[in-house]
């Protein structure tokens, strides 16, 4: 699986409209060398998770800056979940307060990056969790 190329999906859930932050991040996740997979502006949980299936992604990210970021990674890891894709690594990024951190981790969402975060840090969180992720499937 040498050649095989990581593929996420960002998403922009709701109807937060600023998407500077997400295109920013699948830009550099693509110049990393994965394979992006970007949604566009207003996404519902289940459309999501249904492109994510659909594109077997190895990976979800969530750019949430309207404050509703607890009801939207909720939701889109439930549906996961309920559709045998609860191995799918969720991470996110936008205006999350620090108090929501461990919640969010207790959901299963991998790692959050709020404003500041380097992009090749997302990059190198996600080469390592998909590898892991690899690993576990007996794929790597």
């Amino acid at each position: 699986m040498e050649d095989r190329r990581i593929r996420v999906l960002i998403a922009k859930p709701g109807m937060d409209g600023h998407d500077r932050g997400a295109k920013v991040v699948a830009r550099a996740l693509r110049d990393a060398g994965m394979e992006v997979i970007y949604t566009g502006l207003r996404q519902t949980a289940e459309m999501i998770v249904n492109a994510a299936v659909q594109e077997d992604v190895d990976a979800i990210g969530l750019s949430v800056l309207s404050g509703a970021h607890m009801h939207y990674f909720r939701e889109v890891m439930g549906l996961l979940r309920e559709k045998g894709a609860g191995d799918i690594i969720v991470f996110g990024g936008g205006i999350i307060p620090d108090q929501d951190l461990p919640t969010l981790q207790e959901l299963g969402v991998g790692r959050v990056f709020t404003p500041g975060a380097s992009t090749e840090d997302a990059a190198t969180y996600l080469r390592g969790a998909v590898q892991a992720r690899w690993q576990a499937q007996g794929e790597a």
